[in-house]
């Protein structure tokens, strides 16, 4: 719910409610007592920062900054947003009491409002309990992929994970998982959001979570489910006598987020030697103080420790998780000295190649082929859907976000087919569909697997990944953004591509570069399909439309849920056989080039490149 549109009364009139309702019900004393000092300072510009429209529960959930207010997370909206939460799975499950949540946590925190993943964690399974309902609340930090895991391993009704992921320091998130193991997609978040706004008043017992610790209703299960995840993964290592024997060695960071302990155990659980950590980044530090951004993602520059720690211990492979261990990068040292971080894509293609050769030794029958699937999400490389063609399994693509992927790879799995890998160009990767999320812990042992196996042929990853190219076609890649705050400029960029060549003609071209298909997802147009109407769902509320050009490139245009930002990812696929890169670099390039200037027109939008 947002504040009134305009200005005078109808703004003061609501953020007066809004803070009067919270000095009655914030029990927290170091939010409480901001709140009152903005209102004795009559500082309307930071109150109106703090209440101007509470936070939207979307099917990522929750993720804000920490601090007062109902824009923002802290005990209190923690507490409204579990009510809700409560009071929506009490009317989709009526065994709910009898089977319970599971919540686990990251090691975020924020002194100065006194909020803190564990804390949240407390309180939202206090919630749960003084209604009733078995809790399983991990009693230490665990990464994100362990909330859906319990999910489905203890059959319980549904998941919570207090964690920002790779946000700034200051941010944390409240992400919700459902009964099948996967994240919720709509309308369970328009169903929550509106149980939310009919539960606002904290319950009697909302404070007390001291209560929890003598109930009977609460449960830790860290013991059996690291004890469980552990030994499920082991199915997924299959060379282990060479892990045994290997001698490349690894170093690993888990960028002060909670992947060390878990990485080491699962190394351990392939019988590979455990990599070196990078001392200053083991241990988890809400602080991240030796990275300008906690996220692998960025590149070389949150892996500057890590390849130092390699270079002094003769490291070839460097393998980083995010803070809450759902993602990996990988890099690796070239001849040249240099070191490559292969981007979501590449490892995509690695990892996905290895799944399958690795299923294919052990699955003789070609029958079982028509049963076997991957997928990807629709911003990401075709790479997987030119492997399947070859080798005769199944390739599908969904939108994007792992959401879609694990809820479509639970699907499957009910009608008896086999998901071998998911990923997206994010640095998300499904190895084992025990997870139906990413899981940087499994894809960081099962990239050291392949990369030990590797050896034994004197091959590198990079060398591997060309092989991929010339059997199954290069797949050139190349993604980036620009910033825009102006939500109707957006609106504007893109309405201007559904309306090019004069009123409801999308472009035939992009500057030299031919059109063969165009596919709006907001709309729901696709002139690929003989009805013209596209199969993927569609939203909308965000813009994305994806452009097919005649000489085999792709690009996708889309907001981003969470940033401000209008994102493209591009791709030119060629076909197998020895396609020169370097060509079809050059010629992605230029596509690029075009895409930005024709299709963005940033000056005449006014958008900020991004900045590398």
């Amino acid at each position: 719910m947002a504040a009134p549109e305009g200005g005078g009364l109808g703004e003061d009139a609501w953020l007066d409610r809004e803070t009067a309702q919270w000095l009655r019900w914030d029990k927290n004393f170091l939010t409480l007592e901001a709140v009152k000092r903005l209102i004795a300072e009559g500082n309307k510009e930071e109150l109106g920062k703090c209440f101007g429209a509470r936070m939207e529960f979307g099917t990522a959930g929750l993720r804000a900054a920490m601090g007062p207010g109902i824009s923002r997370m802290n005990d209190l909206t923690i507490i409204q947003t579990t009510q809700g939460f409560c009071r929506y799975l009490e009317k989709q499950f009526s065994d709910l009491k009898q089977k319970g949540i599971v919540i686990s946590f990251d090691a975020r925190a924020h002194p100065s409002s006194g909020g803190s993943s564990r804390r949240f964690a407390r309180l939202a399974a206090t919630t749960f309990i003084s209604q009733g309902i078995p809790v399983y609340l991990f009693s230490d930090i665990t990464p994100t992929p362990f909330v859906p895991f319990t999910v489905l391993r203890l059959k319980l009704c549904a998941g919570i994970m207090i964690t920002a992921s790779h946000n700034p320091k200051q941010d944390n998130g409240y992400k919700v998982y459902w009964d099948n193991g996967a994240q919720i997609i709509s309308p369970h978040d328009k169903g929550i959001s509106q149980a939310i706004e009919e539960n606002l008043e904290p319950w009697p017992q909302a404070w007390d979570d001291s209560l929890i610790d003598s109930s009977p209703l609460l449960h830790n299960p860290s013991a059996s489910i690291n004890n469980d995840y552990f030994e499920d993964l082991k199915k997924y290592c299959f060379h282990r006598s060479v892990n045994r024997e290997t001698k490349v060695k690894f170093v690993h960071t888990s960028v002060h987020g909670v992947g060390h302990n878990f990485v080491q155990s699962a190394f351990k659980a392939f019988d590979l030697v455990p990599p070196e950590a990078v001392p200053e980044q083991k241990d988890p530090d809400p602080e991240f103080p030796t990275v300008k951004y906690p996220n692998p993602e960025e590149g070389k520059g949150v892996l500057t420790l890590s390849f130092a720690l390699a270079d002094k211990t003769k490291a070839r492979i460097v393998l980083a998780n995010d803070p809450d261990a759902d993602r990996l990068a990988v890099a690796e040292k070239q001849d040249s000295g240099e070191w490559r971080v292969f981007s979501g894509n590449e490892l995509g293609a690695l990892l996905g190649w290895w799944l399958f050769t690795s299923w294919k030794e052990k699955n003789q029958d070609r029958g079982a082929l028509k049963d076997t699937y991957m997928l990807s999400s629709t911003v990401s490389s075709k790479i997987l859907r030119a492997i399947a063609l070859k080798e005769g399994f199944h390739f599908e693509e969904t939108l994007t976000g792992f959401k879609w992927m694990g809820n479509r790879a639970k699907q499957l799995m009910d009608q008896g087919k086999t998901v071998l890998f998911a990923f997206e160009e994010a640095i998300g990767y499904m190895c084992c569909p025990f997870v139906l999320d990413k899981d940087g812990v499994s894809a960081a042992v099962i990239s050291a697997e392949l990369a030990s196996f590797l050896a034994t042929k004197n091959l590198s990853l990079s060398q591997q990944l060309k092989a991929i190219y010339v059997e199954y076609g290069y797949h050139i890649t190349k993604a980036s953004y620009f910033i825009c705050h102006d939500q109707d400029t957006i609106k504007k960029l893109f309405e201007n591509l559904r309306n090019y060549d004069g009123k409801n003609n999308y472009p035939k071209a992009c500057g030299k570069f031919e059109i063969s298909a165009i596919r709006d997802l907001t709309t729901g147009y696709d002139d690929s399909q003989p009805d013209k109407k596209a199969v993927l769902p569609t939203s909308k509320s965000s813009q994305m439309i994806t452009f097919t050009f005649a000489n085999g490139g792709v690009a996708t245009m889309r907001t981003s849920g969470t940033e401000p930002k209008i994102k493209y990812y591009a791709e030119l696929c060629a076909p197998p056989g020895n396609s020169d890169p370097e060509q079809l670099k050059k010629e992605l390039n230029e596509l690029v080039s075009a895409i930005e200037e024709h299709f963005f027109q940033p000056q005449k939008f006014n958008l900020q490149p991004k900045v590398d």
